[in-house]
């Protein structure tokens, strides 16, 4: 092992440069082909320049794509055909295909003699009459479910494509979108801060423009309002911040009953802040968090359950359970806050 060392440390001190600048070109080439053998994927190059320039051609001038095209066709026509095996002669093998006669003779027990008006108008039958005639007799078989329940529950004939028809899909017609929602934000802001006695409901359902810094205003306005009873932020891309406003105006607030916010980005944490804040509020009878951006989980649902046992007041909640224990829990509170507002209401 020492006298490999030694052998070693008589190469530590060569000048490689030096090296290079006496090798010929054919020795330079000798050389690039030994490193390309030692390390073929040359990862330590780049990948347009791994690939060795094996051309020694100069360029003859810029690509003609025509003058190319036109070359490769002359190519591929010079090229001759590789002959067949076997050579096609056309000779038809083997016996011809004949189809046996589908028709048999009825044995006379089964032949049904019909009064010579019947028969007539048999014959004369249209497909459409004929697929009706086979509907009333009960021939569900030969059509389809749509030819056969339209022929027994109309009087008319309805069939217009016959017994073997094809099975189309009905048409239904297009359902128009959903007009935008008209309400001016602005106004609305304006008389909420104003407690205006005739603003009773505030829909800003599928307002995708609002501005985050306005929601959280309308939730400050609310908290002093005394008359708005219904707020829908429904697809107004709420967030958690607005989502803690509006739990900070839960807690302040003591005529809203039904509040909205299906269909936002409010994560588990916006939500649990908005769970708090309905415990501490005593108006609220129906509550909607249901399709938020991602999954809210399962402290959160337990939470939910929790604040409904809480909250007799809350008649009313939508929120699907992906956990069988708290929609079971939910559920239960849910059924006694009603039975408890049905006593209430008769005494």
């Amino acid at each position: 092992m020492t006298s490999y060392r030694m052998e070693l440390e008589k190469y530590r001190d060569i000048d490689e440069e030096k090296l290079l600048r006496e090798l010929s070109p054919e020795e330079l080439d000798q050389l690039d082909l030994e490193l390309q053998e030692m390390d073929p994927e040359n990862m330590m190059l780049p990948a347009g320049l791994r690939q060795r320039d094996q051309t020694k051609k100069s360029p003859t001038g810029p690509l003609d794509r025509d003058a190319l095209m036109q070359h490769l066709e002359k190519q591929a026509l010079e090229v001759k055909e590789r002959e067949d095996l076997v050579p096609f002669t056309g000779e038809k093998r083997g016996k011809p295909f004949i189809p046996k006669n589908p028709q048999r003779e009825i044995p006379k027990e089964e032949q049904i003699t019909l009064e010579p008006e019947l028969e007539e108008a048999l014959a004369n039958a249209t497909e459409a009459e004929m697929c009706d005639i086979a509907a009333i007799l009960g021939m569900y078989t030969l059509m389809s479910n749509k030819q056969y329940y339209e022929a027994l529950c109309s009087g008319n004939i309805t069939s217009t494509e016959g017994i073997n028809s094809v099975v189309k899909p009905d048409r239904y017609k297009p359902v128009p979108d959903e007009p935008p929602n008209p309400t001016n934000v602005e106004e609305t802001l304006k008389k909420i801060q104003s407690n205006d006695k005739d603003l009773e409901e505030v829909n800003l359902n599928n307002i995708k423009d609002i501005p985050i810094p306005k929601l959280k205003e309308i939730c400050e306005a609310m908290k002093t309002n005394t008359h708005v009873k219904k707020l829908s932020l429904v697809a107004t891309r709420s967030n958690d911040p607005v989502a803690k406003a509006v739990a900070e105006m839960l807690k302040e607030n003591k005529t809203l009953q039904s509040l909205n916010i299906e269909s936002n980005f409010i994560t588990n944490a916006g939500m649990m802040a908005v769970i708090k804040g309905v415990q501490q509020n005593t108006s609220l009878a129906e509550l909607k968090v249901d399709n938020q951006s991602q999954r809210l989980g399962d402290s959160v649902e337990m939470e939910m359950a929790a604040m409904l046992e809480k909250c007799p007041s809350i008649i009313r909640f939508g929120y699907h359970f992906t956990q069988q224990g708290p929609r079971a829990r939910a559920s239960i509170a849910i059924s006694k806050n009603n039975e408890l507002r049905r006593k209430q209401r008769k005494t």
